[in-house]
């Protein structure tokens, strides 16, 4: 089983779709742009900080850039047989699981940004993190200091965060040491999420999602209100506009991943802040983060050799997929069937020799080396360019010798 997570607001960062420019997944960025008439590209590439930290950007910008690093790791074949999201991430979580198209939920995250953006000038609020406090420090918080004051994202044992107005977060600071609290950070966010003050931007919103076609999923998605695997189509309106004034359960989620003990966590998109969290909460998963095309050689690896991150790099020292190493891709689109003979790990391959067919279509290795994995599955749609199999270089004249 592979898990994917996908993060929330605060995981953008300025420039993080440069690393993307030249990577063929970057095509969904001018899509994206043609949908929203939005520049999307500067968005990504070139905007400072405090452009991003704007509700109204910072939420597109990383749907957009989980979008990308989720297509380019549908491209080597990889795919999920579980996913959640964290706040926002919940919406790409869902387009991975087939619950909803790439088009709507660009659609569905900008109405969303628009109406917290609103919903915070009403009634302005903020957010602070505690660090070194569980949640029933932070309840008794809630209970204790006077005016609106509610538990956000429970997303770690060690770690809440709380929504509430100005002067209810002022004295969370103030008085924190007082409750044990280790360390207090203030939220870089526009207003009080996950709180009722974002009752007006579910109202908003639950009419947009009304008008939103969901599909059945085809993968189960952990919802952040209740932290439960959902996959009907019917589930999910109330579920999404529910999750602006409910709390984020992702500590739940987390433990609800652990009991599933998936071979992968991959947490899709920018910032690593989810595996993070996943690393402390369960250090016995295996958690990589997608955040840049570099980490797909991570991907690649750990697929081919179906071994633990960690011991990978151990072994390899560092050693970079590409150095002394080479995929043989999918000249076609269609479905794989290998020539199981040829396929066996650890046998050398020639330069010509037939790995296998797609349709019609043989796929013949355009190198000599030593076969350390099937990347594609028996039976397994594949699209041109795919990664089919991953080859250790050596010398043809060796091989022949």
């Amino acid at each position: 089983m592979i898990a994917f997570v996908f993060p929330g607001q605060g995981s953008q960062q300025p420039g993080m779709g440069a690393p993307w420019a030249d990577h063929p997944s970057f095509e969904l960025v001018e899509e994206a742009s043609n949908v929203l008439r939005r520049d999307l590209t500067h968005m990504l590439t070139d905007a400072d900080s405090e452009f991003l930290q704007i509700t109204r950007n910072t939420q597109i910008s990383t749907f957009l850039l989980s979008m990308v690093a989720l297509d380019a790791v549908e491209r080597l074949g990889v795919a999920p047989q579980v996913c959640a999201g964290h706040s926002l991430g919940e919406y790409a979580a869902l387009v991975a699981a087939g619950g909803l198209a790439f088009d709507a939920g660009l659609r569905l995250v900008q109405e969303r940004g628009e109406a917290m953006a609103i919903a915070a000038e009403a009634q302005p609020g903020a957010m602070v993190a505690l660090l070194g406090a569980d949640l029933d420090v932070a309840r008794a918080m809630c209970d204790s200091i006077p005016g609106d004051l509610w538990v956000a994202n429970h997303n770690s044992s060690t770690q809440i965060v709380l929504s509430g107005t100005y002067d209810t977060i002022a004295q969370v600071e103030a008085r924190a040491k007082e409750f044990g609290v280790k360390r207090v950070t203030r939220l870089k966010v526009g207003g009080a999420f996950h709180s009722p003050y974002m009752e007006a931007a579910r109202e908003r919103l639950a009419k947009a999602i009304t008008a939103t076609k969901f599909y059945d999923l085809e993968v189960p998605v952990i919802a952040n209100v209740d932290a439960r695997e959902h996959v009907a189509a019917e589930e999910w309106p109330t579920l999404l506009a529910n999750q602006l004034t409910h709390t984020v359960r992702w500590e739940e989620t987390i433990q609800y991943l652990r009991e599933l003990k998936p071979r992968l966590v991959l947490e899709v998109g920018p910032g690593g802040v989810l595996t993070n969290l996943m690393k402390r909460t369960a250090p016995e998963l295996s958690v990589l983060s997608i955040a840049t095309p570099a980490d797909l050689e991570k991907l690649l690896a750990f697929v081919a050799s179906e071994g633990p991150v960690d011991d990978w790099a151990t072994s390899h020292q560092g050693e970079r997929l590409y150095g002394t190493e080479r995929l043989v891709v999918a000249p076609s689109s269609g479905v794989f069937r290998p020539e199981a003979a040829n396929c066996v790990v650890g046998d050398p391959v020639f330069v010509g020799q037939l790995l296998g067919t797609i349709g019609e279509t043989q796929i013949r290795s355009p190198f000599a080396g030593t076969l350390q994995g099937m990347i594609a599955l028996p039976g397994e749609r594949v699209t041109s360019g795919q990664p089919i199999a991953w080859l250790t270089m050596t010398d043809q004249s060796a091989l022949e010798n």
